[in-house]
């Protein structure tokens, strides 16, 4: 019995199917690879684009203000970013009184000529620095406090015509956001 059994023959490496060639496993294996990668980038697609801002985010990225409608010593508030920010055509006399600061007296230094573009409008975005409140200051009839800007009734937060905090717990100035003129009479915030 022993005789009529062969042994078993395996297939030559030096075949048809030698290791330059490649097999069907191997393309098995390609294909199937190809496949996961498709499919996880297709699952993966909606979660990455839904990380980006909404159309109704990106279009209040920034915002428009024809200042032109403004006269000197009035002021507007826009909103920018959900923020109220404040922009005011100060008069002479505001502009002078903001200069005359002697900038090493203030808590958070900074000179009136850095935080404008164009002396008579100043740009602030209108959050207190203390704890956020929207100081008084915009109207003809609100109290702007000693120095002539802005008065956060809250805690008695008092910034001056440029802006800068001259009394009260708020330890910052009013923040300047970035803004660009595109004409005389036209910004854009943001």
């Amino acid at each position: 019995m022993a005789d009529t059994l062969a042994p078993s023959s395996s297939p030559s490496t030096g075949g048809a199917h030698g290791p330059e060639q490649g097999t069907k496993r191997d393309f098995l294996k390609l294909v199937t690879g190809s496949f996961a990668v498709i499919g996880v980038g297709a699952i993966a697609w909606p979660f990455i684009a839904s990380m980006n801002p909404a159309k109704d985010v990106l279009a209040l990225a920034s915002t428009d203000v024809d200042l032109s409608h403004i006269a000197e010593g009035q002021a507007v508030t826009v909103m920018w970013r959900g923020k109220p920010v404040f922009v005011r055509h100060r008069t002479p006399q505001e502009i002078e009184q903001a200069r005359s600061v002697e900038v090493s007296s203030l808590r958070d230094p900074e000179a009136d000529a850095a935080r404008v573009q164009k002396a008579p409008w100043l740009i602030v975005v209108g959050v207190c620095t203390h704890l956020g409140c929207v100081p008084l200051g915009q109207k003809p009839t609100d109290p702007r406090g000693d120095y002539g800007g802005w008065f956060c009734p809250c805690h008695g937060s008092e910034y001056d015509t440029s802006g800068r905090i001259r009394r009260g717990p708020a330890p910052l100035n009013l923040v300047v956001p970035e803004y660009a003129f595109t004409s005389d009479t036209q910004i854009r915030i943001g």
